[in-house]
């Protein structure tokens, strides 16, 4: 750094003459600490790595074993837990660990399970994603769902892919391409339906 290679007595002379006597009075000692401090704010700079200031687009925060609850009317009506979530400024969250979604009935008592194995949110539409190995249980009526994508409006209360799907219900099972049903996993209906298989216990 430049403002090393000099003395103070030399940098008073560079400034003020070499012949000048150096009495420090109040005016001259806050000039020259000024002038020290922007050689060395100038000396000490170095080349500053422009990606690094560049928009930040990731995480701001991260919580883990996260339970979200929303009730309706004094009664939970969804549960949503996730080992790991993470949490972006636009309001979307994503749960690279897996997500589960318990869904209750109006008397609070649980109904149907939604698992995957990565989840995501999108704040703007409300819609949750699931992705990997997406399974849907519905427990009153013993049938289940299995997938690779779903997507659950949670505001207007369905869940839908446009992925391949199978259905097992007690007496069948159903495949297909595309489906749509309430949250429940009450009454669905299928885009194509590709095979059924009759009495299969």
């Amino acid at each position: 750094m430049f403002i090393n290679s000099l003395s103070v007595r030399q940098l008073y002379r560079l400034i003020f003459g070499y012949k000048a006597k150096i009495v420090f009075t109040g005016v001259a000692i806050k000039y020259l600490l000024l002038v020290v401090i922007l050689v060395g704010n100038f000396g000490c700079r170095e080349d500053v790595d422009k990606s690094q200031l560049e928009f930040y687009e990731g995480p701001y925060r991260t919580s883990f074993k996260v339970e979200l609850l929303h009730s309706d009317s004094a009664i939970v009506r969804t549960k949503l837990m996730a080992d790991k979530q993470l949490e972006f400024k636009n309001g979307d969250a994503e749960f690279p660990e897996g997500v589960v979604i318990h869904f209750f009935d109006k008397k609070g008592a649980l109904s149907t399970t939604i698992r995957a194995d990565r989840g995501y949110l999108d704040r703007k539409t409300n819609v949750y994603r699931g992705e990997g190995d997406v399974q849907v249980h519905n427990l009153v009526k013993e049938q289940k769902l299995n997938s690779e994508e779903l997507f659950w409006d949670k505001g207007k209360k369905k869940i839908y892919t446009e992925k391949f799907v199978t259905v097992e219900e007690p007496d069948r099972i159903i495949k297909g391409t595309g489906m749509e049903a309430d949250e429940g996993f009450n009454e669905y209906k299928f885009t194509k339906v590709t095979g059924i298989i009759e009495n299969v216990l």
